[in-house]
Protein backbone atom coordinates (compact mmCIF):
# COMPACT_ATOMS: atom_id res chain seq x y z
CA UNK A 1 0.00 0.00 0.00
CA UNK A 2 1.15 3.64 -0.56
CA UNK A 3 0.59 6.31 1.01
CA UNK A 4 -0.13 9.11 -0.59
CA UNK A 5 -1.14 12.93 0.38
CA UNK A 6 0.52 15.81 -1.69
CA UNK A 7 -1.24 18.90 0.51
CA UNK A 8 -0.74 17.68 3.86
CA UNK A 9 1.72 18.33 6.30
CA UNK A 10 4.96 16.26 7.40
CA UNK A 11 3.30 16.10 10.59
CA UNK A 12 -0.02 14.84 9.36
CA UNK A 13 1.61 12.10 7.35
CA UNK A 14 3.52 10.81 9.86
CA UNK A 15 0.63 10.17 11.97
CA UNK A 16 -1.83 8.92 9.17
CA UNK A 17 1.28 6.83 8.46
CA UNK A 18 1.78 5.58 11.67
CA UNK A 19 -1.89 4.53 11.88
CA UNK A 20 -1.58 2.17 8.49
CA UNK A 21 1.31 0.88 9.47
CA UNK A 22 -0.32 -0.60 13.01
CA UNK A 23 -3.50 -1.16 10.88
CA UNK A 24 -1.52 -3.14 8.18
CA UNK A 25 0.74 -5.07 10.44
CA UNK A 26 -1.95 -8.14 10.79
CA UNK A 27 -2.24 -8.60 7.42
CA UNK A 28 1.72 -8.30 6.21
CA UNK A 29 0.54 -5.50 3.47
CA UNK A 30 3.95 -3.53 3.63
CA UNK A 31 3.36 0.41 3.59
CA UNK A 32 5.42 2.89 1.01
CA UNK A 33 5.33 6.65 1.50
CA UNK A 34 4.98 8.22 -1.80
CA UNK A 35 7.77 11.40 -2.10
CA UNK A 36 8.50 11.90 1.64
CA UNK A 37 11.43 9.56 1.69
CA UNK A 38 12.68 11.62 4.79
CA UNK A 39 9.42 10.47 7.08
CA UNK A 40 10.28 6.67 6.20
CA UNK A 41 11.87 5.95 9.47
CA UNK A 42 9.94 8.08 11.63
CA UNK A 43 6.78 6.49 10.55
CA UNK A 44 8.28 3.01 10.38
CA UNK A 45 7.12 2.23 6.93
CA UNK A 46 8.74 -0.57 4.82
CA UNK A 47 10.00 2.05 2.23
CA UNK A 48 9.20 4.51 -0.24
CA UNK A 49 8.24 5.88 -3.99
CA UNK A 50 10.01 8.77 -5.81
CA UNK A 51 8.38 10.13 -9.36
CA UNK A 52 10.91 11.83 -11.63
CA UNK A 53 10.95 14.65 -10.42
CA UNK A 54 11.45 13.77 -6.59
CA UNK A 55 14.20 12.86 -4.82
CA UNK A 56 16.67 11.04 -6.56
CA UNK A 57 17.13 6.94 -6.31
CA UNK A 58 20.66 7.56 -4.80
CA UNK A 59 19.85 9.85 -2.65
CA UNK A 60 16.35 8.15 -1.59
CA UNK A 61 18.31 5.16 -1.09
CA UNK A 62 21.04 6.43 1.23
CA UNK A 63 18.22 8.26 3.48
CA UNK A 64 16.02 4.96 3.86
CA UNK A 65 18.91 2.13 3.91
CA UNK A 66 19.31 -0.76 1.98
CA UNK A 67 16.76 -2.63 3.72
CA UNK A 68 13.73 -0.62 2.93
CA UNK A 69 12.04 -0.83 -0.62
CA UNK A 70 12.32 1.59 -3.00
CA UNK A 71 10.09 2.38 -6.37
CA UNK A 72 10.73 4.72 -9.46
CA UNK A 73 7.86 5.82 -11.29
CA UNK A 74 8.94 5.59 -14.87
CA UNK A 75 7.27 6.74 -18.12
CA UNK A 76 9.73 5.99 -20.89
CA UNK A 77 12.03 3.34 -21.51
CA UNK A 78 14.79 5.61 -20.50
CA UNK A 79 13.69 6.13 -17.24
CA UNK A 80 13.55 2.74 -16.85
CA UNK A 81 17.00 1.84 -17.69
CA UNK A 82 18.88 4.68 -15.74
CA UNK A 83 16.55 3.26 -12.51
CA UNK A 84 18.28 -0.36 -13.29
CA UNK A 85 21.38 0.99 -14.00
CA UNK A 86 21.05 3.00 -10.62
CA UNK A 87 21.23 -0.16 -8.31
CA UNK A 88 18.83 1.47 -5.91
CA UNK A 89 15.59 0.79 -7.54
CA UNK A 90 13.68 -2.19 -6.24
CA UNK A 91 10.62 -1.64 -8.70
CA UNK A 92 9.12 0.12 -10.93
CA UNK A 93 5.82 1.82 -11.39
CA UNK A 94 4.68 2.32 -14.87
CA UNK A 95 2.39 4.86 -15.95
CA UNK A 96 -0.39 6.40 -16.35
CA UNK A 97 -1.15 3.22 -18.43
CA UNK A 98 -4.71 4.99 -19.76
CA UNK A 99 -6.36 8.48 -19.04
CA UNK A 100 -6.66 8.91 -14.89
CA UNK A 101 -8.33 12.15 -13.00
CA UNK A 102 -6.01 10.63 -9.93
CA UNK A 103 -3.02 12.51 -10.76
CA UNK A 104 -2.72 15.34 -12.90
CA UNK A 105 0.31 13.93 -15.63
CA UNK A 106 1.52 15.46 -18.76
CA UNK A 107 2.60 12.53 -20.64
CA UNK A 108 0.24 10.48 -22.99
CA UNK A 109 -1.39 7.69 -21.86
CA UNK A 110 0.80 4.50 -22.47
CA UNK A 111 -1.59 1.77 -22.86
CA UNK A 112 -0.96 -1.57 -23.08
CA UNK A 113 1.94 -1.78 -26.12
CA UNK A 114 3.85 1.45 -24.03
CA UNK A 115 3.46 -0.53 -20.77
CA UNK A 116 4.63 -3.89 -22.05
CA UNK A 117 7.72 -1.83 -24.23
CA UNK A 118 8.81 -0.28 -21.08
CA UNK A 119 8.42 -3.39 -18.60
CA UNK A 120 10.37 -5.77 -20.86
CA UNK A 121 13.27 -2.78 -20.36
CA UNK A 122 14.42 -3.84 -17.44
CA UNK A 123 14.73 -7.23 -15.05
CA UNK A 124 13.29 -5.13 -12.53
CA UNK A 125 9.45 -5.94 -11.21
CA UNK A 126 6.84 -3.39 -12.08
CA UNK A 127 3.73 -2.32 -11.97
CA UNK A 128 1.31 -0.65 -14.05
CA UNK A 129 -0.73 2.35 -12.56
CA UNK A 130 -2.95 4.76 -13.95
CA UNK A 131 -6.93 5.05 -15.03
CA UNK A 132 -6.75 0.65 -14.02
CA UNK A 133 -9.71 -0.76 -13.58
CA UNK A 134 -11.61 -4.33 -13.74
CA UNK A 135 -11.77 -3.91 -17.27
CA UNK A 136 -8.02 -3.23 -18.15
CA UNK A 137 -6.34 -5.46 -15.95
CA UNK A 138 -6.74 -8.57 -18.34
CA UNK A 139 -5.15 -6.15 -21.02
CA UNK A 140 -2.07 -5.58 -19.07
CA UNK A 141 -1.56 -9.43 -17.52
CA UNK A 142 0.08 -10.73 -20.04
CA UNK A 143 2.81 -6.97 -21.06
CA UNK A 144 5.57 -8.55 -18.04
CA UNK A 145 4.16 -6.46 -15.18
CA UNK A 146 4.35 -8.01 -11.71
CA UNK A 147 0.98 -6.49 -11.12
CA UNK A 148 -1.00 -3.13 -10.89
CA UNK A 149 -1.25 -0.40 -8.61
CA UNK A 150 -4.64 1.52 -8.81
CA UNK A 151 -6.11 3.99 -6.59
CA UNK A 152 -9.84 5.25 -8.09
CA UNK A 153 -10.90 1.38 -8.79
CA UNK A 154 -11.01 1.04 -4.91
CA UNK A 155 -11.21 4.17 -3.17
CA UNK A 156 -14.20 5.34 -2.93
CA UNK A 157 -16.34 2.75 -3.97
CA UNK A 158 -19.40 1.70 -2.08
CA UNK A 159 -17.88 -1.93 -1.56
CA UNK A 160 -13.66 -1.52 -1.61
CA UNK A 161 -13.20 -4.93 -0.48
CA UNK A 162 -15.40 -6.49 -3.45
CA UNK A 163 -13.73 -3.66 -5.83
CA UNK A 164 -10.38 -5.23 -4.53
CA UNK A 165 -11.56 -9.09 -5.22
CA UNK A 166 -13.07 -8.45 -8.36
CA UNK A 167 -9.18 -6.72 -9.25
CA UNK A 168 -7.50 -9.80 -7.91
CA UNK A 169 -9.91 -12.11 -10.13
CA UNK A 170 -8.98 -10.26 -12.92
CA UNK A 171 -5.68 -10.59 -12.63
CA UNK A 172 -5.34 -13.97 -11.92
CA UNK A 173 -8.18 -15.02 -14.36
CA UNK A 174 -7.72 -12.92 -17.43
CA UNK A 175 -11.14 -12.26 -17.35
CA UNK A 176 -12.79 -8.75 -16.14
CA UNK A 177 -15.85 -10.10 -14.20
Amino acid sequence: MQLREPDASDADVVALGRDLVAALAPTGVPLLINDRVHLVEEIGAAGAHVGQDDLDPVKARELIGPDRWLGQSVQTVEQARAAAESGEVDYLGIGPAWPTATKQVTVPPLLPAGVRTIAQATELPSVAIGGIGVDEVPQLRTSGISGVAVVSAICGRLDPRGEATRLRAAWETGIAL
